[in-house]
């Protein structure tokens, strides 16, 4: 084992754990101030509730021994059998630190859903829910895109860090929910009034750091690929933002949530092809990331799909963009233990990326849609209108947030 490598990935774990409570941040900004407070609170159950669920079971479903190459087998569950052992998946790291890594990645993605429904889901409802699907939609992705013996690894499939196993999932999760969920009473249709905008840009700031153990810490070893990710990860988010700056003025002016938005999808975008493209690649991949998901939104909108963060467009659609886009521009030249894409001559990746963004989108929009039903009948997925109204700050955790009202400030005449 080299401690160079795994001083690496335990960095990286560390600010990958970081993203959840920066999605909640991101996510809190925007809302109402009556939503502020149990909008994070949904990424800290996120992070509590897929913690235990990982260790107890989810690695094991997710990385062990390959069942049919659909699942993993039980084997690993509790960690008991791979304390004091070297990862299987790395062999220069801790097995135990591997698992952790990974852990972070399962972590963030229910977070991420959260943003279709904070103005009105249950937070009971969302814990049961974070819990079914975790093991019953992210677990069998990642080890159908990762994990060893896993049919789309074993197709060709590539996904350096998680564009397919975490955005793609969460964005056909949301849209899923918002077909599951349309009956349910809903006391506000529009956008909301931002709590604070500067939450929001914090909370951006954070995920953008924090993307560079996602991207960079997926090398596995801290080396010549991890540098490659970080460079290309940055690239991407800067073209984003600035190409989702240029579009929404034809709206008005550029706005700091819109710019922060861009910055966001761009990281979505380059996610999977970070460790397999080169510089100029990642420019492109953030670029038109931000063109679909900005139009993806537009959208949305006027087809009345209720995504209140817009968690469909800016992580299912870039999250899409980027796993094609891995097709198009990998390069063997970059990294050698991926492929060629399409611009080098290859067209079966792109093949493959195909067949595995379709699968998944599928899949997941299946399950998550019978998953929210059942946890509606059980436990009543969203509150009442009457509830709604009162904001989900005072129903769930019986307190407002300190954040006060901008009030109306009178000069006395002199």
């Amino acid at each position: 084992m080299n401690t160079g490598d795994t001083a690496w990935v335990l960095i990286s774990s560390s600010l990958v754990m970081l993203m959840t409570p920066a999605i909640g941040l991101f996510y809190g900004g925007m809302v109402d101030r009556k939503n502020l407070l149990s909008t994070i609170m949904l990424s800290f159950a996120a992070l509590l509730v897929v913690t235990v669920q990982w260790v107890l079971l989810g690695y094991s479903l997710s990385f062990g021994a390959d069942l049919h190459h659909v699942i993993g087998g039980l084997g690993w569950c509790g960690l008991n059998a791979i304390t004091n052992t070297v990862c299987p998946y790395a062999s220069s790291i801790p097995h135990m630190a591997y698992m952790l890594f990974q852990m972070k990645f399962a972590i963030i993605t229910p977070a991420l859903i959260s943003g279709v429904f904070v103005d009105r889901v249950r937070f009971s409802a969302f814990v049961v829910f974070a819990l079914l699907w975790t093991t019953f939609v992210y677990d069998p992705v990642a080890h159908w895109v990762w994990g060893e013996g896993g049919w789309l690894r074993s197709l060709g499939s590539l996904d350096f860090a998680g564009g397919t196993v975490v955005h793609i999932t969460a964005g056909a999760a949301a849209l899923s929910l918002c077909f599951a969920l349309r009956h349910k009473p809903r006391a506000v249709d529009g956008r909301f009034m931002p709590v604070s905008i500067p939450l929001t840009l914090f909370g951006a700031v954070l995920l953008w750091f924090g993307w560079f153990g996602f991207n960079g810490g997926s090398a596995l070893t801290a080396g010549n690929i991890a540098a490659q990710a970080l460079v290309t990860t940055n690239l991407a988010a800067a073209a984003a933002a600035l190409t989702w700056m240029v579009l929404s003025t034809m709206d008005g002016e550029p706005t700091a949530v819109g710019t922060a938005t861009g910055a966001v999808v761009g990281l979505v975008a380059i996610t999977p092809a970070c460790g397999y493209v080169d510089a100029v690649s990642s420019i492109v991949i953030g670029s038109v990331g931000s063109l679909i998901s900005y139009w993806s939104i537009k959208l949305a909108g006027r087809m009345r799909i209720q995504d209140s963060l817009d968690v469909g467009a800016c992580h299912g659609v870039a999250g899409t963009w980027g796993a094609i886009a891995t097709g198009i521009f990998a390069s063997k030249a970059i990294n050698p233990q991926g492929a060629d894409g399409l611009i080098h001559g290859n067209l079966n990746l792109l093949g493959a990326q195909f067949i595995a963004v379709s699968t998944v989108w599928v899949f997941t929009f299946a399950v998550t849609y019978v998953l929210a039903k059942v946890v509606d009948k059980l436990f009543h997925f969203t509150v009442t209108e009457e509830q709604q109204q009162l904001g989900l700050d005072v129903f769930h955790l019986g307190q407002e947030t300190a954040i006060q009202e901008p009030q109306e400030v009178v000069f006395a005449q002199s």
